[in-house]
């Protein structure tokens, strides 16, 4: 449910896209159904296991009126949070996220409830006992629900032709994006564009605005994104109009979208919408918090890893011997050098492999990975495919150089040049350089991209929150244990 004075935003890929209220029925009632069905399958679960083993958890068994009405509570509030319309991208984690909320807010009026009536002998392990059964099952479920829908769209079985009106620069990045993407489920099948501002290889202009109904008809489409256009404002409205006429659903990019966050405020000025972007500031309060947990966090992670890392210590010691560690000077926050820490994996170089490798970087590529000869050690790419080599940074954040989440710091003489020739690239050391960060959970890792990288980070500045950390963290730990389990099946795999 979005707050009063907000709007909601669907976000991939570092960028912002405003579904527009339609009444198009694409496919909402089957999300509803399957949703609706599998919350009430777990509710239903919750309330049987809750209760067959209260007595033997030394707790009373609730009343049917208690056990029916938690259930009617939740999909009551999953309902006005929007959690049955069927969702334009499906972020899992955020969606799970929202699922325990709900259950959390519904314990606690339950709760309150029981209180209130002066039914408060065994309101406690009641309630607690449905909860926590509830939320278990309610996550599992929304799980493999997500998980299905992504894999269906992923596959085709539930993509939706996608025409973008706009052929410029944005709306050729929506329509790549989209390609790369095909979980969110919006194939784009071409542009409408009466003068179109770029080429494209893999999509073609299909036609003007007044070519809507014919190129709806002949492609099927289903969606429609709207992104900046030479066409005139009246032209754009009565584009959006028809489209709602004929039953399909409008998004659009806005503008001046690099300032606007996944939460903004709107306001009317009697019939003019004025939208307000509150960006999160790196000198407020909540980075503060975010640095001093960094801290925290890095020391204890540091005994915990102490064995993995003196091991480490250890195999590069016999591979490669003396130095262990691999010191090499990156910018931080503000543009301040300093010496960042990892595990050597690789042979020293000669001058010639440097310029090779330097070389061997394409142009609009961030460097990384394997640059020219592979000079890496068995040990060095066994450490390297399961991210052990970064552990040292461990340091890095102990010291305050770097934080466990933030963008990736790179060598002064790549991002000078990157500072020159990149959009924004310099925003993104407004904040401390991460061991991982949104760009990297998102496969920007290696020789890729540098402005889509530059884009994702200065996303992750501007829309900052402890919960975006928690996610990063959870997404790289999946990533690593799924390099790790790539790595062992080439290892054990017969030669």
């Amino acid at each position: 449910m979005t707050p009063p004075g907000q709007t909601e935003l669907a976000v991939f890929d570092g960028s912002v896209v405003v579904p527009a209220r339609t009444t198009a029925p694409t496919r909402r009632l089957g999300w509803t159904w399957r949703a609706l069905s599998i919350d009430a399958f777990a509710l239903l679960a919750a309330s049987f296991f809750a209760t067959v083993g209260a007595e033997r958890a030394g707790v009373r068994p609730p009343s049917l009126f208690w056990q029916a009405a938690f259930p009617v509570l939740v999909v009551g509030l999953l309902a006005l949070r929007g959690l049955y319309r069927t969702p334009l991208f499906v972020h899992t984690l955020d969606h799970l996220k929202s699922c325990i909320a709900v259950a959390s807010l519904a314990g606690m009026v339950v709760l309150t409830l029981r209180v209130l009536a002066g039914d408060a002998s065994w309101a406690g392990p009641q309630t607690a006992r449905l909860w926590l059964f509830a939320t278990a099952y309610i996550v599992a479920g929304r799980a493999l629900l997500c998980f299905a829908e992504r894999e269906a769209r992923r596959v085709g079985e539930a993509s939706q032709p996608t025409l973008v009106i706009g052929a410029g620069r944005v709306g050729r990045q929506v329509a790549h994006r989209l390609l790369a993407h095909p979980e969110h489920g919006l194939e784009p099948i071409g542009y409408l564009d009466k003068e179109p501002l770029d080429t494209d290889d893999e999509l073609r202009v299909l036609g003007a605005s007044w070519d809507l109904e014919r190129v709806v008809e002949e492609y099927g489409v289903r969606h429609v994104i709207l992104a900046f256009s030479t066409a005139p404002q009246n032209v754009l409205v009565d584009l959006v109009q028809r489209c709602e006429r004929l039953g399909i659903r409008v998004s659009f990019v806005p503008r001046f979208f690099e300032q606007v966050q996944g939460s903004v405020e709107l306001e009317y000025l009697g019939g003019l919408p004025l939208v307000t972007a509150r960006p999160a500031s790196p000198r407020d309060w909540q980075f503060s918090v975010k640095y001093a947990i960094d801290r925290v966090v890095g020391g204890i992670l540091i005994l915990f890893a102490a064995p993995v890392m003196l091991a480490a210590a250890l195999a590069v010691f016999l591979s490669l011997g003396r130095p262990i560690l691999f010191r090499q000077q990156r910018i931080g926050r503000d543009k301040k050098p300093f010496d960042m820490l990892k595990f050597r994996s690789m042979r020293p170089a000669t001058t010639h492999e440097l310029d090779v490798g330097r070389r061997s970087i394409a142009d609009g590529l961030a460097p990384g990975g394997v640059e020219g000869a592979d000079r890496r050690s068995r040990i060095g790419a066994l450490l390297r495919d399961t991210a052990i080599d970064e552990l040292p940074q461990l340091f890095n954040v102990l010291k305050g150089e770097m934080s466990l989440v933030g963008p990736r710091p790179e060598r002064p003489e790549f991002a000078e040049r990157f500072d020159r020739d990149v959009y924004r690239y310099a925003d993104r050391t407004r904040v401390k350089a991460g061991i991982t960060g949104w760009s990297q959970v998102n496969g920007l890792r290696g020789q890729t991209s540098v402005a889509d990288r530059a884009e994702w980070d200065n996303f992750y500045i501007e829309n900052f929150s402890l919960w975006l950390d928690a996610k990063i963290i959870l997404l790289t730990g999946w990533t690593v244990v799924g390099g790790a389990l790539s790595t062992l099946r080439t290892t054990l795999r017969p030669t």
